[in-house]
């Protein structure tokens, strides 16, 4: 491997906009990162995930003109 090419990987303080921080490592030289969620605020992770269906294409029809109309005899 060809020397002094790559970049210095230190420790990173990470700061989370729900008052969360927690230490890694990183490239990036500033030593800091903000991130809008993490793992202390992310609804995934705290339980707190809502759930929604929209539906498709195939439920929208349905919804709209009936589940006969399709089954129409000829």
């Amino acid at each position: 491997m060809k020397r002094d090419i790559h970049p210095q990987y230190v420790e990173t303080q990470v700061s989370c906009t729900c008052g969360a921080s927690f230490t890694t490592r990183s490239t990036l030289d500033s030593g800091a990162i903000r991130a809008d969620v993490c793992s202390e605020c992310h609804p995934f992770y705290t339980g707190k995930q809502k759930i929604l269906d929209t539906g498709g294409r195939v439920a929208r029809f349905e919804a709209r003109f009936g589940k006969a109309a399709g089954s129409a005899s000829k």
